[in-house]
């Protein structure tokens, strides 16, 4: 069973990095639950494969696909986390690929915080890039 959904006025009150941490939440579980379906049946085996796609050049690379297909009001709230100012960027990642992936999560969290499922999984197939199999 999904949460009930925050109200916008809800949503706007949390900071956008709040927001974006549930995004990556969410990213992260969409990934797990694609490779499982693709046959990574070991847990070693969907973590080694997340990797290559849970981080922040493979997210900025899956923003740049999403960026398209974003309605007015998505990509406000692209530019929000894509402008958001994070404490700290890591070093296997630039600056500018941080805040596409920060902005990335930011879409993922306010969707799923607004209770936008199905667009969630419209939008993380735009996003993914060409799926891998398990061999």
């Amino acid at each position: 069973m999904f949460p009930k959904p925050l109200s916008q006025h809800q949503i706007n009150a949390l900071g956008i990095l709040a927001v974006a941490s549930v995004g990556d939440s969410v990213y992260d579980l969409l990934v797990r639950t694609r490779l499982c379906k693709q046959g990574f049946a070991q847990a070693e085996d969907v973590h080694t494969m997340r990797v290559k796609h849970v981080n922040a050049r493979a997210q900025a690379l899956a923003a740049e696909r999403v960026l398209p297909l974003l309605t007015d009001e998505e990509a406000a709230v692209f530019r929000r986390g894509r402008n958001a100012q994070p404490g700290s960027i890591p070093a296997s990642a630039s600056r500018a690929e941080y805040q596409s992936a920060t902005a990335l999560e930011a879409l993922f969290g306010w969707l799923w915080l607004s209770g936008r499922i199905e667009r969630i999984y419209e939008l993380f197939e735009g996003a993914i890039d060409e799926p891998t199999s398990a061999t």
